[in-house]
């Protein structure tokens, strides 16, 4: 947040960049954990529908995903594709617009997360979050192409999580429909994954939702830190401290990326 002041930087954001680096400094034995292990992922939350009857199967003819067709042979074992999108809408106080994001997990590691402001102002938390959504979509997208050309095996959709139930509506129900003109591209191309079984859609709740850190600024408390922990993205601890969590670290911990206020 702090780099679209770059320009013209004030004061106010001096003092900020102050305070991120005390908090920094104050937990500087900080480690980004990549957990291979696999993860239970509820089927009953991402029903699949039957998108028959739907406009997509007409056009598209098979309601299949596209495979690269010079893509290799796949070999080894499969993961599970997770992804938390949220938006914050008009979050920007000067030019209202809104800051989307979200988090890429394959099986229990983070790999990538985005953060960005929308360039345009959207009129409503429906369109800002949709646009979070499209993004989201079309990352996942490119990176099921990367992994197939790598020859890694991609089995089943992607399961994407967001906080606003409106949105994952009109995402998952075939019979949904969108009259509005301005979110028809966002609304069309995720729908469309949706028919290919590219990737789910699901509710999460807003305070289970690790994409959260990623739009807005949070107060310390409850809510960051079950956010900070939620999947093993950033997990601040002792030795000590993970020691009584599950007795050693090799069962935690596959590779462990060390950060700090002096080497990041």
């Amino acid at each position: 947040m702090m780099s679209s002041h770059l320009c013209l930087p004030r004061e106010g954001h001096l003092r900020e960049v102050y305070h991120i680096f005390a908090y920094l400094k104050r937990h500087h034995n900080a480690e980004l954990i990549f957990d291979p292990s696999e993860v239970h992922i509820d089927e009953s939350d991402f029903p699949k529908q039957d998108w028959t009857y739907s406009t997509y199967h007409h056009e598209l003819e098979e309601l299949t995903e596209e495979l690269p067709p010079d893509m290799p042979k796949p070999i080894g074992k499969s993961f599970q594709i997770r992804v938390y999108v949220d938006s914050d809408h008009a979050g920007d106080q000067i030019t209202r617009r809104s800051r989307s994001g979200y988090v890429v997990f394959l099986n229990n590691s983070p790999i990538y997360f985005h953060t960005s402001k929308t360039t345009s102002v959207e009129t409503s938390t429906f369109g800002s979050e949709f646009v979070a959504m499209k993004k989201a979509c079309e990352y996942v997208r490119g990176l099921r192409y990367k992994l197939r050309m790598m020859g890694i095996p991609v089995d089943g959709p992607a399961y994407i999580y967001g906080d606003n139930q409106s949105v994952l509506a009109n995402t998952s129900r075939p019979e949904s429909t969108l009259k509005k003109k301005s979110n028809s591209i966002c609304y069309h191309f995720v729908r469309e994954g949706c028919a290919r079984d590219e990737w789910r859609t699901s509710y999460v709740n807003t305070h289970d939702n690790v994409s959260d850190l990623l739009t807005k600024p949070l107060p310390s408390g409850e809510k960051r830190t079950k956010g900070v922990d939620v999947g093993g993205l950033w997990m601040f601890y002792n030795p000590r401290a993970l020691g009584e969590h599950d007795g050693t670290s090799t069962n935690l911990v596959g590779v462990e990326y060390h950060w700090g206020t002096t080497d990041r």
